[in-house]
């Protein structure tokens, strides 16, 4: 055997080994790709996904798709060599999806609490949508000299506003802010289970730098249950980030006309008791995932803009959003055949 045929031979056997080596070996990294969308107005197993109970519903048409990221958590160096061709996955660091000292089991226990979490301020936030009260606003203290010293109490149950009955603290807060220009606001309250009402006239106040009309009380909020029940089944999905889907699904069936007017419409974001809509993670992926279905808009939480326009799929508009009275304003220009607010650059 000439000493040229030995040294290729030799790297032959080096290179077979080096990639035998590289198929097998770990390394710290996990892959992120489009998950399975559901639609939250469609089954599951032959069972409604969503199902209200105790107040009449209506039917419903069209898709409102959550969206979710599917999660390869052990990457050979060859799959993740792969996964960083691959302009439809992510390849992140571990510790991103799995935090240190955290096993895969704890990080899937968080994130179906999360997830039931997410569930039950979406039935709040819907129920507060369509007018109900989510909360007892409850006087905690007053301060002293402030407008409320005097009139009102610790224990007091605010009841309205300006005449408007009061969902939540979200409410008060609003009627207090919009005497900004001088005037007055009447609360009504109950005090040991009798009615009253005052009038006060707010006063400036530095909050949190920023200089905001307030009555001068510090109030607790007592959850008070939906007057309807809800209940969501969806396996092996976690995280907090169908709260949005969720909230206009039970909506859809609650109220009057069909939200989607028959069209394909998917979307993302935590969302608040107060239907405040926040980012989430994953955006990229779950975007392909809802073009890959035949979406005809996606819902994006509005902090999520900039990253959905980094590489967004071609011919699916994205539809910005930061509560969800912007996403039912949203779907109605939809379903009029008008352009609702998109995400824009920059």
């Amino acid at each position: 055997m000439s000493r040229r045929t030995a040294t290729l031979l030799l790297a032959s056997v080096l290179v077979a080994l080096l990639t035998s080596g590289a198929v097998a070996a770990r390394v710290p990294y996990v892959a992120l790709g489009p998950g399975p969308t559901y639609n939250t107005l469609g089954e599951v197993d032959g069972k409604p996904v969503l199902e209200v109970e105790g107040r009449p519903t209506f039917p419903t048409q069209g898709h409102l798709d959550l969206t979710t990221v599917g999660v390869q958590p052990r990457l050979t160096l060859v799959e993740a060599l792969s996964g960083w061709l691959d302009r439809d996955r992510a390849v992140v660091p571990r510790e991103v999806v799995y935090p240190p000292g955290q096993t895969e089991q704890e990080v899937e226990r968080q994130t179906a609490e999360q997830m039931a979490l997410s569930q039950n301020s979406a039935v709040s936030a819907a129920a507060r949508q369509l007018g109900f009260r989510t909360a007892d606003v409850i006087v905690d203290r007053v301060d002293d000299g402030a407008p409320a010293s005097g009139r009102l109490q610790a224990g007091d149950v605010l009841r309205t506003a300006d005449g408007r009955a009061l969902r939540d603290a979200a409410d008060l807060r609003a009627a207090v802010t919009a005497t900004d220009r001088g005037g007055v606001v009447r609360i009504g309250f109950e005090r040991r289970g009798r009615p009253g009402a005052v009038d006060l006239a707010p006063q400036q106040a530095d909050v949190d730098g920023e200089p905001r009309p307030v009555i001068g009380i510090v109030t607790r909020e007592e959850p008070v249950d939906a007057p309807f029940e809800v209940e969501i089944r969806l396996q092996d999905v976690g995280g907090p980030s169908a709260g949005l889907m969720f909230a206009l699904g039970i909506l859809d069936k609650l109220d009057r006309p069909s939200l989607t007017g028959g069209r394909f419409i998917a979307g993302t974001g935590e969302i608040s008791t107060e239907g405040r809509v926040s980012p989430i993670g994953g955006i990229p992926q779950k975007l392909i995932a809802a073009k890959a279905k035949g979406a005809d808009a996606f819902l994006v939480p509005e902090g999520n803009c900039a990253e959905a326009l980094l590489d967004p799929p071609s011919g699916l508009p994205l539809v910005s959003v930061g509560s969800l009275t912007e996403a039912l304003a949203a779907l109605e220009a939809l379903r009029e055949g008008e352009q609702p607010e998109l995400c824009a650059a920059g």
